[in-house]
């Protein structure tokens, strides 16, 4: 296996495909949550060819059926590994900006280690944790209200799209960027 030695972290923020939004009996954030829809399969075929195209080394995945269900497919897509990470679930209710804090921020610190050596690696998660991190590594609070806005549910990102985190050095502010958005949802972003 090649090595990929990166001097700057690259991190993406990838959001489950579109779940089955009927299911009013399993509980949206905790596991299982709802399965994919077949759209969703699609879409998360379409983030796999995105994340070959990236050369991402490695995904990994809440343990949510819709995120972990997401990264399954694309992973075989990409033809990388992928791996559950139980601090990747979605922001429950009874969570505070704290909680959460404490619950993703170690996750973001691995990530950031294990992108320099291996490569830029991708996280299939929720809404809720990719808005924490955008806010969290200084996205301004119009960029991100703008997205909410745009998106299904109040989310940055539509399922599937995928925001890019990378810092050019240690100590310097990350910059983040939407990289991707499937198909079904590009024609959202033209003024």
């Amino acid at each position: 296996m090649l090595e990929h030695t990166l001097t700057t972290p690259h991190i993406y923020l990838a959001r489950h495909a579109t779940p089955d939004w009927s299911r009013t009996d399993l509980p949206y954030h905790l596991p299982p949550g709802p399965p994919l829809v077949p759209q969703g399969e699609a879409e998360a075929a379409e983030l796999g060819r995105f994340l070959r195209e990236v050369a991402v080394a490695r995904i990994l995945a809440s343990p949510l059926e819709r995120a972990r269900r997401t990264a399954e497919i694309a992973a075989a897509v990409a033809e990388v590994p992928v791996q559950v990470d139980e601090a990747l679930a979605e922001w429950r209710p009874e969570e505070t900006v704290e909680h959460i804090r404490t619950r993703f921020w170690p996750a973001w610190e691995r990530g950031v280690a294990q992108s320099l050596p291996a490569g830029p690696i991708a996280w299939v998660t929720h809404g809720g944790p990719i808005g924490f991190f955008l806010e969290t590594l200084g996205l301004p609070k119009d960029t991100l209200a703008y997205y909410r806005r745009l998106f299904d549910r109040s989310n940055p990102v539509p399922p599937a799209g995928v925001w890019k985190a990378t810092r050019p050095a240690s100590g310097e502010p990350w910059d983040v960027s939407l990289a991707f958005v499937p198909e079904a949802y590009r024609r959202r972003l033209v003024v």
